[in-house]
């Protein structure tokens, strides 16, 4: 079992910046990848960034050259920090991680860009 917590939403105006934490609990050993999520009013939850096995980096199109993901394992963190903020970015915010048999899902964080 995985547990998973988000933070570090909020509402920022155009061009702003926010930092999103999600600290991993339980069963850490048998993560395979990890990433974040968004879904936003209306449309399907789609992938924004993501670690996978442990060391290759994907980003969304649209997120690339303004997002950032990185993780700190000391701190069992994963974070995904979000530079030149868009209204399109609008969005809640979830973190998921990947083990061998199963997908765990974080509660979200809203996310709101004012224009």
């Amino acid at each position: 079992q995985v547990q998973l917590v988000e933070s570090g939403g909020g509402l920022v105006q155009a061009g702003g910046s926010l930092r999103l934490s999600c600290v991993v609990s339980g069963n850490i050993f048998s993560i395979n990848d990890m990433g974040w999520y968004r879904q936003a009013p209306g449309k399907q939850r789609e992938l924004v960034a993501a670690i996978l096995s442990g060391t290759k980096i994907k980003y969304a199109d649209s997120v690339k050259d303004r997002f950032t993901i990185s993780r700190d394992n000391a701190k069992k963190t994963m974070y995904l920090q979000m530079n030149s903020l868009k209204p399109e970015d609008t969005a809640v915010y979830y973190c998921n991680v990947l083990t061998g048999s199963s997908s765990y899902w974080g509660q979200g964080t809203q996310v709101t860009v004012s224009s």
